[in-house]
């Protein structure tokens, strides 16, 4: 499959990346465990933004001294559009973390590690995911129409589903786990294992990093075929990737007030996923303009935003969500969690 990416390109962008990834664990591990305030949250979020443009102007300028001018517009232009629609369905994610945070009343001051352990997770399952598609559709070029297929029966899925409160009572990795090993009634820090009467237990706080884990698998099986759809150069699919999720974190504590306000983005998330699943569909009658793509998610997802600011939700007040943990008795051997 032909990509713009050599190796001392990869090189560097893995350095970045890591790089990143340390002085994100030295601030997180420095600050300790602590509540996120509106205003850290907001200078983080500008940071990964800024920098992720920063790193398209240099591959922009990069390419332009390389090949010229034509191929470095195509290709920033394919990574402002991968990055947007990977930043937009991130959004998504993250009410689905809040919903998981609220139900087991996860303490403020301990989601900035679950949701760092989660974005971890979500870089190393995005990178073995996208080579995998790329050497699939390399090798295979009906793998496009079955990804634009999977992409409109989602859209489809997500409109239907929008504005419905998830139950998480009912999910079944929540009950196996359940089945399966022994939670503590209450957490211990930022621990994943207590011990309580002498019995070794998980804490509700590793209940919750594998929910997330299973969201980011849920989250990662429909973005990839999406990103796809724009560019199939693996060297964009996979940065425009990392570079929407290394803000996931600081983004969650930003919006995690805020889900009530756009409820209806996921009606334009749909709507999008709808119109990459067809734009991949007509792939080989058809190739709709990378511009094109962006110009239509910009207007979807603005639309959508600004029509919930101007429409009330219809959900419930304060746009709490309805679990809540349970305060669990005192006994080792107790399910906790578990609502009466």
């Amino acid at each position: 499959m032909m990509t713009i990416g050599t190796p001392l390109m990869w090189a560097l962008f893995a350095s970045f990346v890591l790089a990143a990834l340390l002085v994100d664990f030295f601030a997180m591990s420095k600050q300790g465990a602590h509540k996120v305030s509106i205003k850290e949250a907001a200078l983080w979020s500008l940071v990964w933004v800024a920098v992720s443009f920063v790193f398209v102007g240099w591959l922009w300028w990069y390419l332009g001294g390389l090949e010229g001018n034509a191929l470095a517009d195509t290709k920033a232009l394919e990574f402002v559009t991968g990055y947007l629609v990977e930043k937009a369905l991130a959004v998504d994610n993250i009410f689905v973390f809040l919903m998981v945070f609220t139900y087991f009343a996860v303490p403020a001051e301990f989601q900035k590690r679950v949701l760092m352990i989660g974005i971890l997770g979500a870089l190393a399952l995005r990178a073995v995911m996208i080579l995998i598609g790329a050497w699939l559709i390399a090798q295979f070029h009906w793998v496009l129409y079955l990804f634009g297929a999977f992409l409109v029966f989602t859209g489809v899925k997500m409109w239907w589903a929008a504005g419905q409160e998830p139950d998480l009572e009912a999910n079944p990795a929540l009950a196996w786990m359940r089945r399966r090993m022994k939670i503590a009634p209450d957490y211990d820090g930022e621990k994943f294992f207590t011990v309580v009467d002498g019995v070794k237990m998980a804490t509700p706080l590793f209940v919750v990093i594998v929910l997330i884990g299973i969201v980011d698998i849920v989250f990662a099986v429909d973005s990839i075929p999406a990103i796809f759809a724009i560019t199939t150069d693996p060297f964009i699919v996979l940065t425009s990737n990392v570079f929407a999720i290394l803000g996931l974190r600081a983004m969650y504590f930003l919006l995690a007030g805020m889900h009530e306000r756009f409820h209806l983005l996921s009606y334009g998330l749909a709507i999008v996923l709808g119109f990459i699943g067809a734009k991949m569909l007509l792939v080989d009658i058809y190739k709709i303009p990378v511009a094109w793509s962006l110009a239509f998610t910009v207007v979807v997802l603005a639309a959508t935003m600004w029509l919930s600011l101007r429409i009330p939700s219809k959900g419930r007040p304060g746009g709490a969500y309805p679990f809540r943990a349970k305060q669990a008795e005192p006994s080792p051997r107790s399910a906790p969690l578990r609502r009466p």
